[in-house]
């Protein structure tokens, strides 16, 4: 089955600065369809940032499917951001090239492009190109990245309600937090050097038991540093945590200089912790840089806050004596609820401000998949909130009663449990979500669109501003030359000699946008061939007339290119 999807950046047009999502791929060498005089030493592939060398494929094969490589790809000694793959001397005719790479963030991106050696190459044959299709999002690593958030956060949650708001119950029932915690952390230790181990196999394409193949190459990607990082981290907090823990005897209201000084080490292990996924995630690859980790810190410190807070609260009604159930949790819960309610509007805060730099346009939250994980998310938030205000309005004042009754006991019990069951479901939801592609900013500007076409060659008429323009694409596939054809009339009567560009921006992830100018042909006939569309997907086309007199006109096909 042929699929052909590529990156083949044959223009770098992006405004300096720009973030990528992924490793999107600026330059070949040879460039895309290109027909050269003489068998090239190698391929050169430069992309938007640095990636491993061990886990990249690279393959060159000829029209019967023969591999021409001479050797692995290597990072060139002349650029981070370049590979390099050798080369056999290969005969005139064209060549396939498919390259598979993982990006900082930890998402697999593929594509392929072809090249010919001269002089006469003939017509480019039909190449089978491999499946292209791979996510992040697999059930294996979405349930172990799950086990990892869901634990780290408990821990801290667990942590800070222990120290700060349950510590006048210390002499009810000193050790039920503490037990808790230590598991939370033993948890968050073991899950997340499993979750190393199978994002590493992903990434190099092997079992997960070939454990003694992939732990040498668990930090060779950014990625995974990162999150061994985080284990040292967790061990760091679980040592100062565990300090501060056994020090804090809580026989007297004022801490302890070695209490203080061990507290304030777990809190800034367990904060450093809690950066690491944004520094190891989309955050570190969106512009602005510092802002956009700096919210995914916050929502991520306000969330282990709540969940962590909630899992405490159930902790301690079942640890707790019955017969001082009532009075420890009169203490407890007001003190936590003030807790949780500045946490929630952290959460949310640092949330909607995180998807505003996210998204591109509002149509995005419904009309991608990234989106629509965020919409999951918030409505799960937006049922635990509602739980939440019951506690707030109805069984926090009951507990303050004089006489409280049992029954509020049991509401809280019931509320307080449905109440983290749907916050452990919204970090489910979070888990997919930064698993899952932003949408790209190109989606901004086809706000304007007046068309959609695709599959298959295209024939569209669009009228703007009194210009009538008729759009050919043929064949409309991707990875292979296509010829724009742009038919521009005004009143019937053609115009002759404006300046007509087309943009390429790709719709469905981050890359680079591609601009060409057309030639005229004939009267009002704009004609270019290139292999623009070089990746299967939707691609917003925009067509660009600058009049000899009068001011320009811009005119959006949304394009579905097939393989």
């Amino acid at each position: 089955m042929r699929r052909a999807l590529a990156f083949a950046g044959l223009a770098a047009l992006a405004l300096p600065g720009s973030a990528f999502a992924h490793a999107a791929l600026l330059k070949t060498d040879p460039s895309a369809s290109a027909i050269l005089d003489r068998s090239p030493a190698q391929v050169a592939l430069t992309y938007s940032e640095a990636v491993e060398p061990r886990f990249a494929i690279v393959s060159v094969t000829n029209a019967a499917g023969t591999q021409e490589t001479n050797g692995a790809p290597a990072r060139s000694a002349a650029s981070p951001d370049e590979l390099d793959v050798p080369l056999r001397h290969v005969a005139q005719g064209w060549y396939l090239v498919f390259w598979r790479v993982i990006s900082a963030d930890g998402h697999p991106v593929r594509g392929a492009f072809t090249f010919a050696v001269g002089p006469n190459p003939g017509p480019a044959p039909q190449f089978t190109i491999p499946s292209l299709s791979e996510t992040a999002v697999t059930p294996r690593l979405i349930a172990s990245r799950w086990v990892v958030f869901i634990s780290l956060l408990a821990a801290v949650g667990l942590f800070t309600l222990r120290v700060f708001v349950a510590r006048p119950l210390l002499h009810e029932r000193p050790r039920s937090l503490a037990i808790a915690f230590w598991i939370a952390i033993a948890v968050a230790l073991i899950a997340t050097p499993i979750y190393v181990l199978f994002a590493t196999a992903q990434f190099a394409l092997r079992s997960a038991t070939a454990v003694g193949a992939l732990v040498p190459l668990m930090e060779k990607s950014a990625f995974g540093r990162g999150y061994l990082r985080l284990e040292l981290l967790v061990a760091l907090f679980a040592v100062a945590g565990g300090i501060a823990l056994w020090v804090d005897t809580a026989r007297t209201r004022r801490r302890t200089i070695a209490e203080l000084i061990a507290t304030t080490g777990a809190l800034l292990a367990a904060g450093a912790a809690l950066l690491v996924p944004a520094a190891a995630g989309h955050a570190a690859q969106t512009s602005p840089r510092a802002a956009s980790i700096a919210l995914d810190w916050l929502h991520v410190v306000s969330a282990s806050l709540w969940v962590g807070g909630l899992i405490g609260i159930l902790v301690l009604w079942r640890s707790l004596p019955v017969a001082r159930r009532m009075a420890g949790l009169a203490v407890c819960v007001p003190r936590f609820s003030n807790v949780a309610f500045g946490s929630v509007l952290l959460l949310l805060g640092s949330g909607v401000a995180a998807s505003v730099i996210r998204l591109p346009t509002l149509g995005a939250l419904w009309g991608t998949s990234y989106g629509q994980a965020i919409l999951v998310k918030a409505g799960l938030l937006a049922a635990a909130l509602v739980l939440a205000a019951v506690n707030l309005l109805r069984t926090k004042p009951a507990l303050r009663a004089p006489a409280a009754p049992t029954g509020a006991a049991v509401l809280l019990r019931r509320l307080v449990a449905g109440e983290t069951l749907l916050v452990a479901t919204a970090v489910g939801a979070a888990v997919v979500l930064s698993s899952l592609p932003p949408p790209p900013k190109a989606l901004a500007g086809i706000s304007g669109s007046v068309a959609h076409a695709g599959p298959g060659p295209i024939s569209t008429t669009l009228e703007r501003s009194g210009y009538r323009f008729v759009l050919h694409v043929d064949p409309n596939r991707a990875a292979v030359p296509n010829t724009f054809t742009v038919d521009i009339s005004r009143g019937g009567v053609p115009v002759h000699g404006a300046d007509v560009t087309m943009r390429f921006d790709m719709l469905d992830m981050t890359m680079q946008s591609l601009i060409y100018r057309l030639s005229e042909v004939q009267t009002g006939r704009y004609e270019h061939s290139a292999p623009a569309l070089v990746m299967v997907g939707h691609w917003g086309l925009t067509v660009t007339l600058t009049p000899q007199s009068g001011t320009p006109v811009s005119v959006v096909v949304v394009d579905r290119a097939a393989g």
